[in-house]
């Protein structure tokens, strides 16, 4: 399993990992529909929305590694 990083294209993340989504909802970053998701890296948008990027990064690794485990 690849793990997700901070320096990953926001819609990268998405596509590749759609169960990512809840932890985007959690950290108030909605804008998945905006334009700048299209071009944007997750430390970006981050920064722009006031968010800790590393935790986020964390939570989100520990979603996937959830998914890929089956549960």
């Amino acid at each position: 399993m690849d793990k997700i990083t901070k320096e990953m294209g926001i819609m990268d993340i998405v596509t590749s990992h759609p169960e990512t989504l809840e932890v985007f909802s959690k950290f108030g970053m909605g804008c998945i529909g905006c334009a700048a998701a299209h071009f944007e890296n997750l430390d970006a948008g981050a920064r722009v929305h006031g968010i800790d990027v590393d935790a986020m990064v964390d939570e989100m690794n520990a979603v996937i590694e959830k998914a890929a485990q089956g549960n």
